[in-house]
Order: structure tokens, then sequence, then C-alpha cells
């Protein structure tokens, strides 16, 4: 689920519109069934409740929540949405003022006030979830409300990534009168001040959002409501599609669902597709606790043996392209330190790592994915992982899975030696892709304390307004991410919303958080 200045072009930039080109107006002579959006995706909320959750929630997060400040389609800055303006107010980055909208109200009629926005914060460092975006206010020291409108952070050090924490769906604004200060709401319902208010939710099933008409914020809501279903599997979503049950499909496709979408038979049953620039990223995370992994010698031969261009050719035919950094090709400040220190795949040079390890035998190795949070193609990608480094003789895979909640409490409790992860950038800048995976307390659950990533690297960007000042810190970073290897990047992807030919805004509807914004999609009159 963040951003500077010369932050990563996300930007939602159109690359193929297929069928959907065209503009048009929503229809005045139909009623509001006819105007509601109904869109289809695999990954469905983990919890209602912002405060437990750094995870693909945010898709729902970011319609029926408000935060301080946004992203909207085309940003590359926080752009204010409950505030009506924030800055620092100190040189040293460490003073950021909001001052509010004046009126602001949640969807049970309380007043979103300076004492509801520290609430919302406070609880989230309060209740302290493992699997919540507490470390993403790391340094966030205390927060002052000295008038109703005015809200004032003072951060424990040096932090200009700061406002764009505040405009991911980390930040999401609740009703404190609705949610405990000390533990997770769970009784699937949700009272935000968005765009949309959650008039019904199914877990598994559906959520029905309709529209907000207190919200006052930056969003243009073209539609009267939406409807999100969620699929177990991705066949099921795209007969829905083509059966015209749904409108939209975001997240979830697989590489040949993606090319079937794209065909001229698909664009005959009135479907196309729109393929945006991304930074979504896929990697193996190392577990050192691990014996079976604990050494350097056995991550450097993973890292030596696996070969990226066969995965992304046969798995994502052309959907994903191999990465090298955590970093992805399109953020300011990317390198490749994995290819510049293991260049081409080469079983020869495994052995001899492992070899002058004095390590003689086959490795035993498990790998762990989910198997309903990334889509359909995750058994197909870890396949051929397994089919590679059990080829080079150097190691023995054994493939396990679980869904997703199993599989976070899992890697949450360490229990993975190797497991696969993906990343979508809770705001466009280098920093997210260094700082979220660092750190006794991570993203990733398993302790990572590069010392100088943590005390040098890290502090000295954050020091930077300017965030193209900070490049040289993050090249060296993804050179530490090289030499240590606890993470192994695998490949960056594309993004794709497939919809039906009566839909226009799939164009705008990615923010550069690549979070999707219901509010732009709307039904043409006509083609």
């Amino acid at each position: 689920m963040f951003i500077r200045t010369r932050c990563l072009q996300i930007t939602a930039a159109l690359a193929s519109i297929s069928l959907l080109a065209g503009c048009g107006l929503l229809s005045d002579d139909k009623g509001d069934d006819a105007k509601r959006i109904v869109v289809g995706t695999t990954s469905a909320p983990s919890t209602l409740d912002p405060a437990a959750a750094w995870d693909g929630s945010w898709e729902l997060y970011r319609n029926v929540y408000q935060t301080l400040v946004a992203f909207p389609t085309g940003s590359t800055k926080p752009q204010p949405d409950a505030a009506q303006g924030c800055e620092f107010t100190d040189a040293a980055n460490q003073a950021y003022r909001c001052t509010l909208r004046k009126g602001l109200k949640f969807s049970n009629g309380e007043p979103l006030d300076s004492k509801a926005v520290k609430y919302s914060l406070d609880r989230i460092r309060t209740i302290a979830s493992d699997v919540g975006p507490k470390d993403l206010f790391g340094t966030l020291d205390k927060i002052e409300t000295p008038d109703p409108l005015t809200v004032v952070f003072h951060l424990n050090t040096s932090d200009a990534t700061f406002p764009f924490v505040l405009g991911s769906p980390a930040a999401s604004l609740v009703a404190p009168k609705e949610y405990p200060a000390d533990k997770v709401r769970n009784d699937g319902k949700v009272v935000g001040s968005g765009p949309y208010v959650l008039d019904s939710y199914k877990e598994g099933g559906e959520a029905v959002l309709n529209g907000n008409e207190n919200y006052n914020g930056f969003a243009n809501r073209k539609n009267s409501g939406v409807t999100i279903r969620y699929f177990a599997d991705s066949p099921k979503m795209i007969s829905a599609l083509k059966e015209k049950e749904i409108d939209v499909i975001y997240r979830g496709l697989s590489a040949p669902e993606i090319l079937d979408l794209q065909s001229p038979a698909s664009h005959g049953q009135g479907v196309g597709v729109v393929e945006n620039v991304g930074a979504e990223i896929r990697y193996l995370v190392f577990n050192p606790k691990d014996p079976s992994i604990a050494k350097l010698p056995v991550r450097q031969a993973i890292a030596q043996v696996i070969d990226r261009g066969a995965l992304v050719g046969k798995v994502y035919q052309g959907t994903a392209e191999p990465l090298y950094s955590m970093v992805p090709k399109g953020v300011v400040g990317h390198k490749t330190p994995f290819y510049d220190k293991f260049g081409q795949p080469d079983v020869n040079k495994a052995r001899k790592i492992l070899r002058d390890a004095g390590i003689t035998q086959a490795v035993d190795l498990t790998f762990w994915y989910t198997t309903d949070r990334y889509g359909s193609s995750t058994a197909d990608e870890f396949t051929e992982l397994k089919r590679q480094l059990d080829e080079s003789q150097l190691f023995r895979v054994t493939l396990r899975s679980a869904p997703w909640k199993a599989f976070q409490a899992g890697y949450k409790n360490q229990e993975y030696p190797v497991f696969g992860r993906g990343w979508f950038p809770d705001f466009p800048d280098p920093d997210n892709f260094i700082a979220p995976f660092v750190g006794k307390e991570n993203a990733v659950g398993t302790p990572y304390e590069p010392a100088q990533i943590l005390n040098e690297l890290l502090p000295k960007s954050r020091r930077e307004g300017d965030r193209s000042a900070g490049v040289r810190e993050f090249e060296l970073a993804q050179q530490v991410f090289a030499d240590d290897v606890r993470l192994l990047p695998l490949w960056q992807g594309k993004l794709y919303v497939a919809a039906r030919e009566d839909i226009a805004g799939a164009e705008r509807a990615l923010d550069p958080q690549t979070v999707m914004q219901m509010w732009e999609f709307y039904r043409k009159t006509s083609w």
C-alpha cells in the first residue's frame, strides 16, 4: 500500500486502449442501476479496519475512507483531500501542519475535525497490528491539535517522505465513536468520509458502495455507485465479464488471460484492455533464522541460478519483465545491482560459490507462496522456480502454499525459510522500495537491519525536500540489498484493466500508488 518530487512515473500512462477508446457522458435517461459499475477482482480485503492492513485491502479503503492528502491521477506529490493545505513549518522537515476543510463529516454525521485525525492515527500505533501499517509511521513522535481545524505532526527525525505516508490509505481517517481506540473493529462495517459509503459487505463475496453525498475532497465521482465482486479464481471472473455480469476487472489476471482479452475474439464480445505503466514487483524473501537458507553462499547461489528471462517468458508472456533491483524500472534511482553482481544465470558459477563455502551436497529448500493474492499465475511461477533450481542439481525444492490470511500469519511468525511476496508502491518514490523491507519490524516479517541503510542512507535521503537529491543514497542501498541477498527481486509487471466497451475511465482509474479510484468509471451513452 509515500512519494517525492522526483518520483516514479506511475501516472497511469496509457499504452493501449483497445476498444475502450472514446468518450461519453453519463446517461440521464436510465436509472441509478444503469449507472452503477460492477468491478471484479481476486484481491479481497483482509480486514475493513485500516489499522490492521498493509495489503490489497487498500483498494477498498481509498474509496470509502478519506486521507488528509491524496494522489489524483497524474500527480507526483500529495494533493489536498480532507485537508485544504499542508506544509512543513521548519527547515529540518520535522514539523508538518495540516489545515482541514471546514464542515467535514463522517458518514454517521460525526464531525471530521483535528481530534478525529489524531484519534485515527494514534490508534494505528496503539493497536500495533503485526499486519498493519504502524511501521510506516515510525518517524511520528506526537500529534497536536491546537484548534479543531489544525493538526500538527511532530516527527522524531527529519522525514520529507511523511506527507506521502499521509496520502496513502495507511492514514485513512475513521469516525472515533465507531472505532475502538485499542482494538480492531471486526463487525464488517465501515464509517468513513470518502467518495463512497459502504452499504453492505459480504466477506469473499461483494462490497456494495453508494455515493457519499456529504463527501468533500478531490475526487469527482462519475457514477452513482460501485459493486465490487470478489472472485476466488480468475476464469470465473473473466466469464462474468464476457457474460456482462460485471463491467470491469482489476488484478488477478494471468498472462494467458490478458492475451485472450486482448484478442480480436474478445473484442468481438465487447471487451477491451487498458495497459498501464506499473511498479508492481515480485520477489523472494529469505529468512536467515532457518538453517537451510542462513548461509550467504546459499542465497548467492540461488541468485546465480534463477533465470528471470525464462521465468517471465514462460509464465508471464510479455506482461512482465525481469527485475534486478527492489527499486523497479521507471522509478528515479533505479539500478541493476543483481545483474551487475551475478550477470547471466550460470550453474557452474553457482556450484563454485557453494563449493568454496564447503557445501558439497544438494541443499534442501522449502518455498512458500500464497494461493489467492497475486493471481492464478503464482503457482506456475513457483513451479518454474522449482524446475530451474532442481535442474541445477544444487538444490532440491519443495513447494508449499496457503491462502493469504494463513500465509500472512506464517511469514509474520517467521515460519517460512523462503517465500514469495508482491509489492505495490505505497507511494511513488524509491524510499518506498527500500525502507519497508528493513528494520527489526518490516513489511515482510523477517528482521533485516543493515546498518548502512538504517543509520546513514535513509536518514540522509529523508532530509531532502527535493527528492531527486537523494538518488545516490538509494543507489547505494540497492547495492547493499544485492550484497546481502536477503531479498531477491524477480520481475516487474504491468497493470491491466479489462472492461466492457460501454465503460469509460479505465485509463484514469489507477492513481500513482496503483490503487483503483472507482469514481473514475462511468457508463457511456453510446458508441
